[in-house]
């Protein structure tokens, strides 16, 4: 396993996590209108304790979640990877590829940048065959980059979340899929 520590876009650095990442993803990751999709806020402690989560799978697997830099002003400005689906669903084993970034960075095109770094380094480096997404039915926004990446929803393969109550509203979820050859074929247009 070869630790893939960065990668790279035309605005963007995706780069391990440090310690002073802590304030600005605390405070994304507090903030109501970047989760309002998952099932609440973090805490300072939580979002530490997922930066913990994210450098233990970079550890275990060499990718993870990369927290994303802006080259132009070095700013952090949240996350974008590629990680292990933790729960077992009709499509899993799986890689995801997810993204997460602060409000003010939104609507600038970067969490598509970032995705399509990601999914480089899926199918050109990790040799990997699949790379699936979802999210809960209403976040269209994600659903937007997932369709700007080249990924296709799989109608079929939408599902409940499985740690999510069965009357939570969030609990729905769709799922988007690429693979290598779908890939190749956005790139070369």
């Amino acid at each position: 396993m070869t630790l893939i520590a960065t990668l790279e876009s035309p605005r963007l650095i995706l780069r391990q996590w440090q310690d002073d990442d802590l304030v600005e993803f605390a405070a994304l990751c507090a903030d109501p209108q970047v989760m309002r999709y998952f099932p609440a806020p973090l805490t300072r402690l939580e979002a530490a304790a997922l930066v913990g989560r994210l450098r233990g799978h970079f550890n275990e697997y060499g990718f993870g979640l990369w927290a994303l830099e802006r080259k132009d002003n070095g700013a952090f400005i949240g996350m974008t990877g590629l990680l292990n689906v933790s729960f077992e669903a009709p499509f899993t084993p799986a890689v995801e590829i997810g993204w997460r970034l602060a409000r003010r960075h939104w609507g600038l095109g970067l969490a598509s940048e970032a995705a399509w770094a990601c999914l480089r380094c899926a199918f050109s480096q990790l040799h990997l065959d699949q790379v699936v997404a979802f999210t809960t039915q209403n976040n269209l926004a994600s659903q937007k980059v997932m369709q700007a990446i080249g990924m296709q929803p799989d109608t079929e393969g939408a599902f409940d979340h499985p740690r999510l109550p069965p009357d939570h509203p969030l609990r729905p979820h769709v799922l988007y899929r690429i693979d290598r050859e779908q890939w190749l074929q956005t790139v070369r247009g």
